[in-house]
């Protein structure tokens, strides 16, 4: 078969397949089973190949490209575009193909799996330390049914832990106290688990050159920046430092008809993970330069004054994407790099 280009519907046990040769003629439609893939990849010549940037993208990405093929992830919102009528495996192996093709389109790199390990690791943290923020909210809110009220913080959740552990304390009846000795040994697990996960992210963050320059950054710790690595790859493949910026979704959305231009909120596109350790980070700076004789940068004392609280931490927010791109494709550390106007 004379295949220049194929698009690929990943799944979990049956993948649809489109293939087109250089004339853009249909060559080949069908469906494979999971253990077929690779077998029928490696007997065709070298092509370009496309697929939706979900789950298992990546690991299909690599395999093909053993096998010498030029594999493309795309994400899945730019694909929808070129899906015709109606919604089957079929059609959508044929957007692929078709998106894949065009010269606007943007792509997604392929992770290794070193990558996707390092990746895995703040995925899972993630989401135990909001598994502890769930059952953290459910235990308070049992215990005030009580009147027992417990503030934010770790002193106040002791007081709350020790009273539900001490059966002589009368303000909690034996059912309650049965129902909301669970959550509290869930929680304690759930606080060893998220330890032990950000101890092996810290204790890889050390061993590199680059993660430790990402942290003389205001607002960037050693468990930002390892996300941050991870997940950008080769930060060159942004043009310029407003381009990181807004990938991850922290610049304004523009609009723009009858030549008026408006600008709203942030679009909120990209990962939503790298985009809430950045406010978090610019959240704590922030923090530290609304004390007296903070040594804070003049532009942030400038914008604190000049702009609502919120729309200040976005604007950090924003610039220190800017500076993590400065500072890994030109080199250098925070105060000593070459860094970007807000």
């Amino acid at each position: 078969m004379n295949i220049s280009t194929i698009g690929i519907d990943l799944a979990k046990n049956v993948f649809a397949i489109h293939g087109i040769d250089e004339r853009g003629r249909v060559v080949v439609r069908r469906e494979l089973r999971r253990s077929q893939v690779l077998p029928f990849f490696a007997k065709l010549p070298v092509c370009l190949v496309g697929m939706e940037a979900s789950a298992g993208a990546h690991y299909w990405g690599r395999e093909l490209m053993k096998l010498g093929h030029d594999v493309r992830l795309m994400p899945a919102t730019y694909v929808k575009a070129y899906v015709k009528r109606g919604k089957t495996d079929a059609a959508d192996a044929e957007a692929v193909c078709e998106a894949v093709t065009r010269p606007t389109m943007r792509f997604v790199p392929v992770k290794s799996k070193e990558q996707q390990g390092l990746l895995s690791l703040h995925r899972a943290r993630d989401v135990l330390v909001r598994q502890r923020t769930q059952t953290i909210n459910v235990l308070r809110s049992l215990a005030a049914e009580f009147g027992v009220i417990a503030a934010k913080g770790k002193l106040p959740f002791s007081q709350l832990e020790a009273l539900i552990l001490d059966e002589a304390d009368g303000r909690l009846p034996q059912a309650a106290r049965l129902a909301l000795k669970p959550l509290m040994d869930q929680i304690q697990s759930l606080l060893r688990h998220i330890v032990l996960l950000e101890r092996e992210i810290v204790g890889r963050a050390r061993k590199d050159e680059a993660n430790a320059r990402l942290q003389t950054i205001p607002g960037v710790g050693p468990i930002t920046a390892s996300a941050l690595l991870a997940t950008l790859g080769n930060p060159s493949r942004f043009a310029k430092a407003r381009d990181l910026a807004a990938w991850i979704g922290l610049t304004p959305k523009a609009h723009a008809s009858g030549g008026k231009a408006r600008r709203s909120a942030i679009s909120k596109q990209g990962d939503p993970y790298l985009r809430r350790l950045l406010v978090q980070g610019a959240s704590a700076v922030i923090r530290t330069a609304r004390k007296p004789n903070s040594k804070a940068s003049a532009w942030l004392k400038t914008v604190l004054l000049k702009l609502p609280p919120k729309v200040a931490l976005i604007a950090l927010a924003n610039k220190t994407a800017r500076i993590v791109w400065a500072i890994l494709v030109k080199g250098g550390v925070y105060g000593h790099s070459q860094t970007v106007a807000p």
